[in-house]
């Protein structure tokens, strides 16, 4: 079938606190997730994918503006995206797509969120915190008149009910869809996982990842409900697909399936993601569509922060010089020579933190007189250094250790000009204390990696 438009279509299927980790194609042998599996097997798969703040509302600034959230301003939750900041939404409105935006925002200090305040969506049915107007069966959203609507359904189904409509409404002219859900997070006045009442139990005692079963937190209360919702998850995905099937969409609509951030279920401090380790920094992300279909496994370093200039990349649109990522088409050409051998993570909230994560080493950092109010600091102190290769799961702290110390000074430096990079003022990091090392040794070409 011929191309009804010459623009291809855009749906950013998005999910809030997933772990990597959840899915098949990251080795999870419950079976919860075939329809991103295969969207991983036939589409661009990035292994390595990571947010660049693992929080709700800074990680959203993030990839609605392709900006670090110290650059917006959004370094922790609670603070408004600035009216006038450019959105996803206005570059491709000016490229004439129809733009549509379903489910939670978390960018204004507002509910209903007001037209000045939506980043510059034309179609609106959202909340801004999506856990504070609705529950599991009670979805209540606004739209555009800021009127109260309530969907039918359990909340990954009613969103995802409304975006198929909206696919439906406007397959005849190219359009941007934002599809932004609350699960797999938890329900904030319960501090609980609600997954639909199909799976309710489901999945209790059936596989613990290796992280959570050293350290415990609540994965043994929460990771059944958890799990459910992303078994819900995937099947509002493939749900995505078969409407597009059913449209002859598929060849025309690029899918970028990715999370804020994911969860450490309490084991790292006192709640569930603000921290550098893998559980709450490393995220499913996959692509499908024009450009994507059968480009395998990408496995560079990828971030949050590079997903916006690749989705404008992808539809033919100038990537604007401001953005601090970069667009991933070069990897898919396998043109690798450039690509960054790290990324950055910026942390809020829970500490005024920095960290960065090359193929082997974590390195993070906090800043002794850390507040909530804090966007950065001129002074941080060496708190964790893994060895991802030795230890995955990130079970030995080996910061201060003597056979690490030049490891710690390479990747200090590497920090510092990350820092620079996305603009913020000169630091200065304060080694850790020595240790002694026991049977430990590190070359300094492993130090290098």
């Amino acid at each position: 079938m011929a191309k009804r438009n010459t623009q291809p279509n855009v749906i950013v299927f998005f999910t809030d606190q997933q772990r990597w980790d959840t899915t098949g194609a990251h080795g999870n042998p419950l079976g919860l997730t075939p329809n991103f599996d295969r969207m991983a097997a036939t589409g661009t798969h990035l292994y390595h994918s990571f947010t660049c703040q693992p929080v709700c509302g800074p990680a959203r600034s993030a990839l609605q503006t392709g900006l670090y959230p110290t650059t917006t301003g959004c370094f922790r939750n609670s603070i408004p995206l600035p009216e006038g900041t450019k959105t996803l939404a206005h570059y491709f409105r000016e490229a004439g797509y129809k733009t549509g935006y379903i489910g939670k925002w978390h960018l204004a200090g507002e509910n209903p969120v007001t037209e000045p305040k939506r980043g510059g969506y034309e179609y609106w049915l959202a909340s801004n915190a999506l856990e504070r107007t609705s529950d599991a069966y009670d979805t209540v959203v606004f739209d555009n008149d800021n009127e109260r609507v309530k969907l039918p359904g359990y909340r990954v189904d009613a969103l995802t009910d409304a975006a198929i409509r909206y696919v439906d409404r406007h397959q005849d002219e190219p359009f941007f869809l934002f599809v932004s859900y609350l699960e797999p997070h938890h329900q904030n006045h319960r501090d609980d996982y609600p997954a639909p009442d199909v799976y309710a139990n489901a999945f209790t005692s059936r596989w613990t990842p290796p992280d959570l079963a050293a350290l415990g937190g609540t994965s043994a209360q929460h990771l059944d409900g958890y799990y459910g919702m992303v078994k819900r998850l995937d099947e509002a995905l493939g749900r995505v697909f078969d409407a597009l099937k059913s449209l002859a969409l598929t060849d025309d609509t690029i899918v970028l399936f990715t999370s804020d951030h994911g969860n450490h279920f309490k084991t790292r401090n006192g709640e569930y993601k603000r921290s550098c380790h893998e559980s709450s920094i490393r995220v499913p992300t996959a692509f499908t569509g024009p450009g994507f279909t059968s480009r395998g496994q990408i496995r560079e370093l990828v971030s949050l922060i590079d997903l916006p200039p690749t989705l404008l990349d992808a539809a033919g649109l100038p990537v604007p010089a401001s953005m601090q990522g970069r667009s991933i088409l070069p990897l898919l050409r396998r043109e690798t020579a450039d690509w960054p051998e790290d990324v950055f993570v910026q942390i809020s909230e829970a500490q005024t933190g920095r960290a960065i994560r090359t193929q082997r080493w974590k390195y993070s950092v906090s800043a002794p007189d850390s507040t909530r109010n804090s966007a950065s600091s001129d002074t941080y102190a060496e708190e964790f250094l893994y060895d991802l290769q030795a230890d995955p799961y990130e079970l030995t702290n080996l910061i201060g250790y003597q056979s690490h110390q030049s490891t710690a000074d390479v990747l200090r430096q590497r920090l510092l000009r990350r820092m620079a990079e996305a603009g913020e003022a000169p630091a200065e990091i304060i080694a850790a204390e020595e240790k002694k090392s026991g049977q430990r040794r590190v070359t300094e070409q492993e130090t290098r990696h």
